[in-house]
């Protein structure tokens, strides 16, 4: 069979697996930019190379190793640094203080579902060594910074589940809003470091909406959203959000992400 026979089946494999890459990307970077960068360098790696995907691994697992292999030979940077006191170096510096490959294999396994096995062909080494950068990393990341959080989510049970997660981190709720308008009046009351928002809210209003709205008001501050439809917001249009976690969700999943958001914040209040 030739190459151009194995194009198309190719290139579905990419597409279908392409979103979530893009996911990873901005959740490692802390910047849908940056994070969009590297998956682009990514397929057009791809391009120039098809043998990636003949190495016996599952697509889904062949596509994020050969962006790790990007990243890695990149020296693992984040967005470029105007200054040494840029949010950007002072997350770079935030980084060189952790152990390599521990966010990458925390991000790959709470947010994209890789198993030990799978982030150990992606990054290299063995299983029992992707596992310890998992427990590194769950140390590292999640004693790292804390903050004041808001929560957007129109049901109940889900916003006391995730208040409670949240809290277990160390963070300070600021409170729970069901709507857009009531979540631009506690922000306006109590403005937050970090919100965490879901898409679809009880009045059949916004999350994304109420966000924008409120970071029109507050300026900048991240901002992670739960969604039952993740590929709905990694399409590469602009503004996209950089972190994003998948309704049903998990308490790792929640605290990862709020854990990467966190990081790379560029709020002063924040507390290391």
């Amino acid at each position: 069979m030739t190459d151009t026979s194995r194009q198309p089946d190719l290139s579905t494999q990419i597409a279908e697996h392409l979103p979530y890459l893009r996911r990873y990307a901005r959740a490692l970077t802390g910047n849908q930019q940056t994070g969009d960068h590297y998956a682009l360098a990514t397929l057009e790696a791809l391009l120039e190379d098809r043998d990636v995907f003949n190495s016996g691994l599952a697509p889904k697992t062949a596509l994020f190793r050969a962006f790790h292999q990007i990243w890695v030979s990149s020296g693992a940077p984040i967005a470029e640094a105007d200054s040494a006191s840029s949010p950007e170096a002072r997350a770079q510096w935030r980084l060189s203080t952790l152990t390599p490959n521990t966010r990458e294999a925390l991000l790959l396994h709470s947010i994209e579902g890789f198993r030990a096995q799978e982030i150990a062909k992606i990054i290299g080494g063995t299983a029992d060594e992707a596992s310890t950068l998992l427990t590194i990393a769950r140390t590292e990341m999640t004693n790292a910074i804390h903050g004041r959080i808001m929560i957007i989510e129109d049901e109940a049970i889900i916003a006391m589940d995730i208040r409670a997660i949240v809290e277990d981190m160390g963070h300070e709720i600021t409170g729970i809003a069901r709507t857009r308008d009531e979540a631009i009046k506690l922000a306006r009351r109590t403005p937050p470091d970090m919100i965490l928002a879901d898409i679809q809210l009880a009045d059949k209003s916004s999350g994304i909406d109420a966000v924008n709205h409120i970071l029109k008001e507050l300026g900048d501050r991240p901002i992670v959203f739960i969604t039952a439809f993740p590929e709905r917001l990694l399409t590469g249009e602009r503004p996209e959000p950089a972190f994003l976690i998948t309704k049903p969700y998990t308490e790792e999943q929640v605290q990862s992400a709020v854990s990467q958001a966190m990081f790379f914040a560029s709020t002063e209040t924040l507390q290391d």
